[in-house]
C-alpha cells in the first residue's frame, strides 16, 4: 500500500464509481433529487455533462421497465471497470475485505491454535504460548471432535467451515470437545477468544554460530517491529551474517519496505521513489538510524518475490549492500490506494509507480484489460527455460543501469539476482510425485508426531529436536512400508535418488509439529534448498560449487 500526506490523488475513475454505488439514493429519495444530487457532484468535479456509464446509471435506475437491484449491478460493474486498467487495480467487495486484511494487519480474533483436518480429523498441532487455548489446557495432539456441541471430524466438513466455527469475536466463548490419547471419553473445554498474532516472520534461527536466517512471508503491519525482535534475539546468539528470505513473498505495506530498508542502509541512501501521473515524485531515504547496517546481507528472491520484496531486494542492490540470490523477480512496479466505500467495500486503485535507487522501474511490460495474458508471464518464463538457465533471461541495452560501484543492473521486469540459482527438479521421481502428490508423505509425518507426541512436546530447541530426529535411523524406511500400504510401490531406483529430498521433508513436517514451529521446518530443508546452501557457502567465505 502507498500512504503520502504529500499526495494529491486523482479521483476520476474513483469518482465515476462512488456515483455508481451512490446511485442507489434514487430508490428512496425520487427522481428530481437524485438527479439534482448527481448534477452537484457533476459541477464540484469540474465536469460539464454526465458520461455515459452515469447516464446509463441513470436510466436504467429511473426507466427500466422492471424493478432492478442497482447493488447487484455495481457488484458486476465495478470489477468489469478494474479489468480495462491495469493488472493490479482492483475492487474488492465487503465480504472478503476482512480476509484481505486480516493477515496484513497482523491479527484476528480466535482461538489461538494451528489445525490440520487433512484426515477428516481435526488435529491440534500446535497451540499458541499463553493464548486463549494454551490457557484452557489444549495441546498439541488433541482433535476436535466437536465445536460447541456440533460434530465437525468424521463428517468431511471442509476446513473454512471448521474456521468459521472456531473464530468469532474476542470476549466470546467457544466450547470444544476433546479427544485426547490415553482417555476413553471426550474431554470438554471452554475456551474464551481472544486477539491473536499473525507472524508475518515465519522462522528465525541460526544457521551456524555466525550466520542467522530470517524468513519474511509478507509485509505486515507488523513486519518491522518483528523483524527487530528477530534481529535482537540473533545478534544475542552471536549472529554477524544474515540470509533474508523473501522467496514467495508477493508484497504488502510500502512503509513496512522502507523501514526495513532503513535498517540496513547508512545515512543518506535513496530506498525508492515514486511516480504519478502527473511526475510528482516523493523520494525515501535512508535516516542512519538502521540497526542492522554492519551485518553482511544476502537476500533471497523468486519468481513469486513481488511489490515491496523487490522495492527491498532493489533497494539493497542498487546500492551496493548486499548479495540477491535467486531467481528473477515477479515485475510489479505498481502502487495501489486503498478507497474504502461505506458498504465495507473498497477500491485498490493503481496511483503510481515505484522506481528503484538508480531509476530502474522493474514493473514488467502489460497492456490494460489483458489481464489473462499478464497472469501468463510466469508459465511463458517457466516454459522458455528461465527457470533454469539465467542465459534465457534477455534484457534490452535500454534497460541497463549502474550502481554507484558499477555494477550493471537491469529494469523493465523484475529484479535480477546477482547470483542466479536454477530450479531444482533433477531428483524429482515418479516415486516422488506419488507419496507427495497423494499427500502420503505428510499424512505419515501427522501419524508419526501423534505416536511420538510425548517426545515431541518435551522439544524446546533445535538441538533437541535434531537430536530426536537423528535417533531414528529407521525413520525412511518406515515411511516406505506406509507408502506400500497405501498403494504406491516402492521402486528402489527412484528411492534411491529422491531419497534425500523425501528425507528432508519428513523431518521438515515434523519438526513443524514441536513448539519451533516452522523454525523446525526451515532448518531441517537447509539439505535440499541449493538457494541457501550457495548462500551460507557465500557468507561463510567458501567457494561456489556452480
Amino acid at each position: 500500500m502507498y500512504k503520502n500526506s504529500k499526495h494529491t490523488i486523482i479521483f476520476p475513475l474513483v469518482l465515476a464509481v462512488g456515483i455508481v454505488l451512490g446511485i442507489l439514493l434514487g430508490q428512496f429519495v425520487g427522481r428530481n433529487k437524485a438527479e439534482n444530487q448527481l448534477r452537484t457532484i457533476i459541477s464540484r468535479a469540474g465536469l460539464t455533462a454526465p458520461n455515459k456509464l452515469m447516464q446509463t446509471c441513470m436510466l436504467v435506475e429511473n426507466k427500466f421497465v422492471d424493478s432492478i437491484s442497482m447493488d447487484s449491478l455495481t457488484e458486476m460493474v465495478i470489477p468489469l471497470m478494474m479489468k480495462e486498467l491495469d493488472p493490479h487495480s482492483e475492487y474488492i467487495p465487503a465480504r472478503d475485505m476482512q480476509a484481505m486484511n486480516e493477515s496484513l494487519e497482523g491479527e484476528f480474533d480466535g482461538i489461538g491454535v494451528t489445525f490440520n483436518a487433512a484426515t477428516d480429523t481435526v488435529i491440534v498441532l500446535s497451540v499458541i504460548p499463553n493464548g486463549p487455548s494454551a490457557k484452557a489446557g489444549i495441546v498439541a495432539g488433541d482433535r476436535i471432535i466437536k465445536v460447541n456441541d456440533t460434530l465437525v471430524a468424521g463428517v468431511k466438513m471442509p476446513q473454512n467451515d471448521i474456521v468459521k466455527r472456531l473464530r468469532g469475536k474476542r470476549g466470546t466463548q467457544v466450547k470444544l470437545s476433546l479427544q485426547r490419547q490415553g482417555i476413553d471419553e471426550l474431554v470438554d473445554m471452554e475456551v474464551v477468544r481472544d486477539a491473536i498474532p499473525i507472524k508475518s516472520i515465519e522462522a528465525a534461527f541460526m544457521i551456524n554460530d555466525k550466520i542467522g536466517f530470517v524468513r519474511l512471508s509478507q509485509f505486515a503491519r507488523t513486519s518491522h517491529m518483528e523483524l527487530m525482535r528477530a534481529l535482537a534475539l540473533l545478534r544475542a546468539q552471536g549472529m554477524t551474517r544474515l540470509i533474508f528470505d523473501l522467496r514467495g513473498n508477493a508484497g504488502g505495506f510500502l512503509d513496512q519496505a522502507i523501514l526495513i530498508a532503513n535498517e540496513f542502509l547508512p545515512e543518506g541512501n535513496l530506498i525508492v521513489y515514486t511516480e504519478d501521473r502527473n511526475g510528482q515524485q516523493v523520494k525515501e531515504y535512508s535516516d542512519g538510524s538502521g540497526m542492522a547496517t554492519d551485518l553482511g546481507l544476502v537476500i533471497l528472491i523468486d519468481e513469486s518475490s513481488a511489490s515491496s520484496s523487490e522495492i527491498l531486494a532493489g533497494a539493497i542492490q542498487d546500492n551496493d549492500r548486499g548479495t540477491i540470490i535467486g531467481r528473477r523477480s515477479f515485475g510489479k512496479g505498481l502502487v495501489q490506494q486503498q478507497v474504502p466505500y461505506a458498504d465495507g467495500s473498497a477500491l485498490r486503485l493503481t496511483i503510481a509507480r515505484y522506481y528503484t535507487p538508480t531509476g530502474r522501474s522493474i514493473q514488467k511490460p502489460y497492456k490494460n484489460g489483458h489481464e489473462d495474458d499478464y497472469d501468463m508471464d510466469l508459465a511463458r518464463r517457466y516454459t522458455n527455460n528461465e527457470f533454469f538457465s539465467a542465459d534465457s533471461i534477455h534484457f534490452a541495452d535500454s534497460l541497463k543501469y549502474t550502481t554507484p560501484k558499477g555494477k550493471i543492473v537491469y529494469g523493465g521486469g523484475g529484479i535480477m539476482p546477482d547470483m542466479f540459482i536454477p530450479m531444482d527438479t533433477v531428483d524429482i521421481t515418479q516415486y516422488y510425485i506419488e507419496v507427495s502428490g497423494r499427500n502420503i508423505l505428510y499424512r505419515y509425518t501427522l501419524d508419526y508426531a501423534d505416536k511420538h507426541r510425548a517426545e515431541l512436546n518435551a522439544v524446546t530447541t533445535m538441538e533437541e529436536l535434531q537430536a530426536l530426529l537423528d535417533a531414528d535411523k529407521g525413520m525412511v524406511q518406515d515411511f516406505i512400508r506406509c507408502a506400500s500400504r497405501n498403494g504406491v510401490r516402492p521402486v528402489q531406483r527412484d528411492i534411491a535418488r529422491s531419497r534425500k529430498i523425501i528425507e528432508a521433508q519428513l523431518r521438515a513436517y515434523i519438526g513443524r509439529n514441536t513448539v519451533l514451529e516452522d523454525n523446525g521446518f526451515y532448518y531441517n530443508i537447509i539439505p535440499i534448498d541449493n538457494m541457501l546452501l550457495e548462500s551460507i557457502r557465500l557468507l561463510d567465505g567458501e567457494p561456489s560449487k556452480e
